[in-house]
């Protein structure tokens, strides 16, 4: 085989002086832990099913339920003509596994009916704030009270507002009473379940080697974090509630882009990277953590009854801190 003339000819290039040391090269920096669990966990729970997926599982449960349903009287009407008293017995179970069915359905109907209510109360009380209308902002304050009216560890904040809520005719300090003295202690028994979901995320990241048991860890811990949020803010949620309660903060923080990172979240981060050095399972930990306390942050704007005004909204960093010095068992939390 003969070369061809045209092709052309190789470069050779000369180096002046030592050739370098590629030993002496600097190292390359190892990526920041991501918190892929929570990422994983965000896209499962936020992502929308295609149209064609929800008609094959509504087409599927229609006709598992008529199956069942038919089965159900094949199996009753059988034991009447074999035996009359099996028969009533099979019937009184059967009404009763219907009756629970209808209980569990109305159970989550009202769960609905609350967090609407609860949404409709933070659009009156935004709406009260940006016109500065004392009379609606006193509807608004009285709609939130109302919502606590049958807890009775909300007996002494509701006679303390309504105490001093008479003296005070302007409209932007009513809604401000009305978040500090209903909303504050609320608030704190809420802090407390961020920080203890994001330290339960962070240990079974840290701690626990199997994979995806991250990511089931994370949406576990997040649903409860979410439904225990709902609970302390009124929203009581039965478990398709608590289902579209996820969705919901998991869709709005993938949407604007909320679960990556932020300025929020660089300390974190930081320590995370930090602590990547040591084990990349810790630094995973943390950035794990700080992403559960974001999503529960946005839990607490869709929950709470009332935008943050007057109370400021809780910081991811002190959330984190205060998480993981639990986890350390700590007795000191820090500033």
């Amino acid at each position: 085989m003969t070369e061809d003339p045209r092709a052309p000819a190789p470069v050779v290039i000369h180096l002046e002086g030592e050739a370098p040391d590629a030993g002496a090269a600097p190292a390359v920096p190892e990526p920041l832990p991501e918190g892929r669990a929570m990422q994983a966990a965000a896209a499962l729970a936020g992502a929308r099913r295609p149209a064609s997926v929800r008609f094959a599982l509504w087409a599927f449960g229609a006709l598992f339920s008529f199956a069942l349903s038919v089965a159900a009287w094949n199996f009753v009407t059988g034991l009447f003509a074999a035996n009359g008293v099996l028969g009533w017995v099979a019937l009184a179970l059967v009404g009763l596994a219907v009756l629970s069915l209808l209980v569990l359905a109305v159970q989550e109907l009202a769960a609905y009916a609350r967090l609407g209510r609860i949404d409709h109360l933070r659009d009156r009380v935004a709406t009260a704030a940006a016109g500065h209308d004392l009379a609606a902002a006193r509807k608004a304050a009285a709609g939130v009270t109302g919502l606590y009216a049958g807890r009775a560890e909300m007996a002494w904040a509701r006679a303390r507002l309504e105490e001093r809520a008479g003296e005070v005719l302007d409209a932007d300090a009513l809604l401000g009473l009305t978040e500090t003295e209903l909303l504050g202690p609320l608030d704190q028994r809420v802090r407390r379940e961020i920080e203890a979901a994001a330290r339960q995320v962070a240990t079974v990241t840290a701690f626990v080697p199997l994979a995806l048991a991250d990511v089931a860890m994370a949406l576990w811990a997040n649903l409860r974090m979410i439904r225990r949020i709902a609970e302390i803010y009124g929203g009581k949620s039965g478990s398709f509630g608590s289902w579209r309660l996820l969705r919901r903060v998991f869709s709005h923080l993938v949407a604007t882009g909320a679960i990556a990172l932020t300025d929020d979240l660089i300390h974190s981060v930081a320590g995370g990277g930090l602590l990547s050095k040591v084990s990349r399972r810790f630094g995973e930990g943390v950035v794990n953590a700080a992403l559960t306390a974001r999503v529960g942050v946005a839990a607490m704007e869709v929950c709470r009854p009332m935008p943050f005004a007057s109370l400021e909204r809780p910081r991811i960093p002190n959330l984190v801190s205060r998480g993981l010095a639990g986890l350390f068992g700590s007795d000191k939390e820090p500033g």
